[in-house]
């Protein structure tokens, strides 16, 4: 009787830990992503596509919108949410009455989406470089001069791009139009250039943001360095933003705080909060995701070879999950321990 009554306590409390939380939360639930139109978001989407389905869930495949159709479609519960928000510079394209409707949880990437100039590390040790400033003096500007017209060559952004406005304004406020020249041919052809004169020991001056196959080719700390505009002169569009464009504890900055010139954003996730609240596992793994920059810039570099189908961007998630299987597991035991 005594062997029964233990056997009848152990079998109790293996149900009840097997039942201390369900492990498909999501079952018989359909739920809704967006996706942002630019590739470089489409790794994270499709690997936190890839846990709610392990949670249970259908998944339905992505709509790719563009960011105000997102944020108004989000508001009115046409989708139910995206990995792809970035903070503050999506704010102004938010809906009067989204914050009554949705919200945004976790951080994908925290100060994700950076801007700014970058240098070669050996040549900023070399000549003690911190910012753009430091290009008007006359062994900078020779050191990183190409083509011998006495000034340092900056890959820059192609016309027509939002960025070579603003590339354009700091070199007019910073008085370095006859110390630096903008290369605005093809970007990709550009960097790939100033790739091979990395790889033959040459410096490089290069504008670029993240996440971004380039801060994978150009690892920031071993190869280059963030540098400094000289100060912060924020042009139309940047005002009321000024806090943002200084960035702390970044990895590769030659300065810490950086000031950067351009607006930093945190990569975030958003939703509909009618769909959090029915789905608290949701919540919770949105909350404790998060991914390292180098790992998106990683998987874009593939994408940027030509490795971007939808079977590729399968395989990279399969082969990231695989490589940081207890991570992954770990999100997915918080996600499923908050569900009712």
């Amino acid at each position: 009787m005594k062997k029964i009554l233990i056997m009848l306590i152990v079998l109790c409390f293996v149900a009840t830990s097997a039942m201390a939380y369900n492990k498909t939360p999501g079952k018989g639930k359909t739920i809704n992503p967006a996706r942002a139109t630019w590739s470089t978001g489409f790794f994270q989407e499709a690997l936190v596509r890839k846990a709610f389905e392990e949670l249970g869930y259908k998944v339905k495949a992505p709509k790719d919108l563009a960011n105000p159709i997102f944020y108004k479609s989000v508001t009115l519960g046409d989708v139910d949410y995206w990995v792809n928000g970035w903070f503050p510079i999506h704010n102004a394209q938010m809906p009067k009455n989204f914050h009554d409707k949705a919200g945004i949880y976790g951080y994908v990437v925290k100060a994700g989406g950076m801007q700014g100039y970058l240098a070669s590390k050996k040549y900023i040790e070399k000549y003690n470089i911190t910012s753009l400033a430091d290009f008007k003096r006359p062994e900078v500007k020779k050191a990183f001069d190409t083509n011998g017209d006495g000034k340092a060559d900056l890959v820059a952004c192609p016309p027509g791009w939002g960025c070579e406005k603003t590339i354009g304004i700091h070199m007019k406020e910073y008085g370095l139009e006859n110390d630096i020249n903008l290369i605005k041919a093809t970007y990709s052809a550009s960097m790939a250039g100033a790739l091979a004169k990395h790889k033959n020991g040459e410096p490089v001056l290069f504008y670029t943001w993240t996440p971004n196959w380039t801060v994978f080719k150009f690892l920031p700390g071993e190869d280059v360095l963030w540098i400094n505009v000289p100060e912060i002169k924020p042009h139309e569009g940047q005002k009321g933003k000024e806090k943002f464009m200084v960035v702390k504890d970044a990895v590769g900055t030659v300065t810490n705080p950086v000031k950067l010139g351009f607006v930093v954003s945190d990569i975030r996730a958003v939703a509909n909060k009618k769909f959090i609240a029915e789905n608290p596992a949701i919540e919770k793994f949105l909350e404790v995701f998060t991914l390292p920059l180098k790992d998106i810039s990683e998987q874009n570099t593939k994408m940027n070879a030509g490795e971007k189908s939808k079977k590729d961007i399968k395989r990279h998630v399969a082969d990231w999950i695989k490589a940081n299987q207890a991570k992954f597991d770990g999100w997915l035991e918080e996600a499923r321990k908050a569900a009712k």
